[in-house]
C-alpha cells in the first residue's frame, strides 16, 4: 500500500468517525462524509453514491438504538415506510440516470441546501413546537406529499433529509421530537437499502473508500454519545454548517470555471 493510499484511508476513516459522532448528536452525517470523499479526489457523482452506501452501517446503528421508542408507536412506521421506500428508490434511479456533468452542476445547490438546513435547525424546531395538534391533523395531505418529497431527495442526495423528515413527521402528529427522531432513523434506514443496491449495480461506488468511510462511521456511532456529551452541539452544528456553505461556494466556483 502506498503512502498516498494510507493517507487516503486515514482521512476517510477519521471522516467516518466524525460523521458517526455527528449523527448521534442529531447532525447531518453526509455534510462531513461527502466533502471528505471529494477531498480525496472522487468525482461528485461517485462520491455521492459511495457516501450513501458507506453510511448504511451508521444508519443501522441509529435505527437499532431507536427500536424502543418505535415500539411504542409502530403504526407510524407502518404508515409511512412504503411511501418513503418507494420515493427513495425513485430518487436513486433518478440519480443514476443523471449525466455526471449535470450532477456536477446540481451538487453545489444540494450542499448549500444541507448547510442552510443545519443552520436553520433550531428555528425549525421552535416552529414545530408551536404547531398545534389541530393544525397537524389538517396537514395530513401535505404531510403525505412531504414524506414522498423527502424520500426522493434522500435517494438522490440525502444530506439534510433527516431534518426534513423529522419536520414532516411532527406535522403528522408525532407526540415529541424524540419520538419523531426515532421513527426517522427507522424509515431512512429502510429507505436507504434499495438505493444502495441500485448504486452497487450501477458501478459508480468506490468500494475501497466506502469500506474505510463506513468503518469509521460505525466507530463514530459507538463512541458518539460519549463524545457528544463533551462537545457543545450548537458549536458543532454551526461549524459544520459554515464549512458546508464554504464548500458549496468552492463547488460553485469550480463548476463556473470548468
Amino acid at each position: 500500500m502506498t503512502a498516498w493510499s494510507v493517507l487516503t484511508v486515514g482521512i476517510l476513516v477519521v471522516a467516518g468517525v466524525v460523521a458517526g459522532v455527528i449523527g448521534t448528536a442529531g447532525g447531518i452525517t453526509s455534510l462531513v462524509a461527502y466533502p471528505a470523499l471529494l477531498a480525496v479526489g472522487i468525482p461528485p457523482l461517485a462520491a455521492n453514491v459511495t457516501n450513501s452506501v458507506a453510511l448504511i452501517g451508521s444508519g443501522a446503528s441509529s435505527a437499532f438504538r431507536a427500536r424502543h421508542e418505535v415500539r411504542a408507536d409502530p403504526a407510524v412506521v407502518r404508515r409511512w415506510m412504503p411511501t418513503t421506500v418507494v420515493a427513495s428508490l425513485a430518487g436513486a434511479v433518478l440519480l443514476v440516470v443523471t449525466p455526471a456533468h449535470l450532477f456536477d452542476r446540481i451538487v453545489p445547490f444540494l450542499v448549500l441546501a444541507g448547510g442552510l438546513l443545519l443552520l436553520l435547525q433550531p428555528l425549525l424546531d421552535r416552529r414545530r413546537a408551536r404547531t398545534t395538534a389541530d393544525a397537524r391533523a389538517r396537514s395530513t395531505g401535505a404531510a403525505s406529499a412531504g414524506i414522498a418529497g423527502v424520500g426522493v431527495y434522500n435517494g438522490y442526495f440525502g444530506a439534510g433529509s433527516g431534518v426534513l423528515m423529522i419536520a414532516v413527521l411532527l406535522l403528522t402528529g408525532s407526540p415529541s421530537l424524540h419520538r419523531a427522531n426515532a421513527v426517522k432513523n427507522v424509515l431512512l434506514l429502510a429507505a436507504d437499502l434499495l438505493p444502495a443496491v441500485v448504486f452497487a449495480v450501477s458501478g459508480h461506488v468506490v468500494w475501497s473508500a466506502a469500506v474505510a468511510l463506513g468503518a469509521g462511521a460505525v466507530i463514530g456511532g459507538l463512541i458518539g454519545p460519549t463524545v457528544a456529551r463533551r462537545v457543545p452541539h450548537g458549536v458543532l452544528r454551526v461549524a459544520i454548517a459554515c464549512c458546508s456553505v464554504a464548500l458549496a461556494g468552492y463547488l460553485f466556483v469550480t463548476v463556473a470555471s470548468s
